[in-house]
């Protein structure tokens, strides 16, 4: 599959100047460092790797109608973050493919983007996380290919960011909770998981 373009660091910097608004502060936190043994590091240098296109996989009428719904509910709450409506569409397209792709709630990964980034596609926090679920750069050289720029792709971000957050609740045995908050780098305070399930409840109209 062909890589696509993908903009400069220097242009991404510079549209943060023009392009965001204030909708909402980059809720971010900083993600800590940690060593990885070699079979995690391996297991989820695999997870980010090789992104398909994010096709929906619904072999049913059924399945095909609770997508279209989840996509039109979706799509109209999204509109406050996100005007056209093309962009509305492949943003959830994707993030429900990767979302699913990792075993996570959509209305989660929703959620954490709407604290993290407030549906910023460049945003960057005072700790330096980027993109939509503010991914910090460590995570390309970790488990990627190096190439921290890329976190500025949607696809890439949000494979990124899914992969993490699903690796964050394996290690906390499925604590959504603790999970969100090693996710901020706040592991075991309130403010970043309340913030993120109260913007979770938000997306629920749409049921996973």
């Amino acid at each position: 599959m062909t890589r696509p373009v993908l903009p400069s660091r220097r242009a991404c910097l510079l549209s943060l100047c023009g392009t965001f608004l204030p909708v909402g502060p980059v809720h971010a936190g900083r993600q800590i460092e940690e060593p990885l043994s070699h079979a995690v590091r391996s297991a989820l240098s695999a997870a980010v790797a090789a992104a398909a296109p994010p096709q929906p996989l619904l072999p049913t009428a059924a399945d095909q109608q609770a997508y279209a719904q989840w996509q039109a509910a979706s799509s109209q709450r999204l509109s406050r973050y996100k005007n056209p409506p093309t962009e509305r569409q492949e943003f959830l397209q994707t993030l429900w493919y990767e979302a699913r792709r990792a075993g996570l709630p959509l209305s989660l990964v929703l959620g954490v983007v709407q604290v993290e980034s407030a549906f910023r596609k460049y945003a960057i926090s005072s700790a330096g996380a980027r993109g939509y679920m503010q991914v910090m750069p460590f995570w390309a050289r970790l488990i990627g290919d190096g190439d921290d720029s890329r976190l500025f792709h949607m696809q890439t971000n949000l494979r990124f960011g899914c992969v993490i957050l699903r690796h964050y609740l394996d290690r906390e045995r499925g604590d959504t909770f603790m999970a969100l908050g090693r996710y901020n780098g706040t592991r075991g305070q309130n403010v970043y998981p309340q913030a993120v399930q109260a913007a979770q409840r938000g997306w629920l109209h749409a049921e996973d």
